[in-house]
C-alpha cells in the first residue's frame, strides 16, 4: 500500500504524526514522497523525513519522479510518470524498485517491457486529486494485471473499495486523502490492507 503525498499533504502541520501512524502498519506500507512543484533539495528534505519515520516499523520509502533524490536519501524505490526517465535509466541512478504510472493495459504492458517492477494504475474511481478525469473502473486493473507485474490501484481508493480491487487482480493500492485525511491514519492503513492480510 502506497501512502502518496502531494503539496497539500506535505504542508500538514501534523504530517510527521500522520506519517508515523501510517508507517506503523509495517512492511506492507510505502510512504511515497511526491511533490512535482518542489525542487530537488525540498523533495529530498521531505523524503528524508518520511524515511526516518518509515524505518522503525520497516515501512518502505518511494520518491516520485526523481531517481537522483531517491538515491540521495536511500529510498527503496522510485515512481515514474510517462514523462520521466525510462525504468532502465532510472534503475542505473537509483537502484531499488522501479514503478511506472499507467492509465491503460497497453501502458502497463509497455512498462513491463521497459523493465518496471510494478505499475500504479488509475484512476480507477473518481478522485479529487484529478478532478474531471473519467474513472476507468476495476476493468483497468484486470487488464493491467495481464502484463505480468504487480499492479497497484490508485484513484478514489478507500478501504471499502480495497476488496473489489484485490479481486480485480490488484497487488495493492495507493491513496492520498483516504489515508492522510483519515481521523485515525493507522486504522485507515490497516483497513486498506485488510483484504490482503486476510487472504
Amino acid at each position: 500500500m502506497h501512502a502518496v503525498t502531494d503539496a497539500r499533504v506535505l504542508s500538514m502541520a501534523d504530517l510527521g504524526i500522520r506519517a508515523a501512524a501510517i508507517a506503523s502498519a509495517g512492511p506492507a506500507v510505502a510512504l511515497h514522497a511526491r511533490n512535482r512543484s518542489a525542487g530537488g533539495a525540498a523533495l529530498a528534505a521531505v523524503a528524508a523525513r518520511l524515511g526516518a519515520l518509515a524505518r522503525p516499523p520497516e515501512a518502505l520509502l518511494f520518491v516520485s519522479g526523481r531517481p537522483d533524490v531517491a538515491a540521495a536519501v536511500g529510498a527503496n524505490g522510485v515512481q515514474l510518470s510517462a514523462t520521466d526517465l525510462a525504468p532502465a535509466d532510472a534503475r542505473r541512478i537509483a537502484g531499488g524498485l522501479i514503478g511506472r504510472s499507467v492509465h491503460s493495459p497497453d501502458e502497463a504492458r509497455a512498462a513491463a517491457d521497459e523493465g518496471a517492477d510494478f505499475v500504479i494504475a488509475g484512476n480507477v474511481y473518481e478522485t479529487g486529486t484529478h478532478p474531471g478525469r473519467a474513472p476507468l473502473g476495476p476493468a483497468l486493473i484486470e487488464g493491467a494485471a495481464r502484463a505480468g507485474i504487480p499492479v497497484i490501484a490508485v484513484g478514489g481508493v478507500t478501504p471499502g473499495r480495497a476488496a473489489e480491487l484485490r479481486d480485480a487482480g490488484a497487488w495493492g493500492v495507493a491513496a492520498v486523502s483516504a489515508l492522510w485525511d483519515a481521523e485515525d491514519p493507522a486504522a485507515a492503513a490497516l483497513a486498506m490492507l485488510e483484504p490482503w492480510l486476510a487472504a
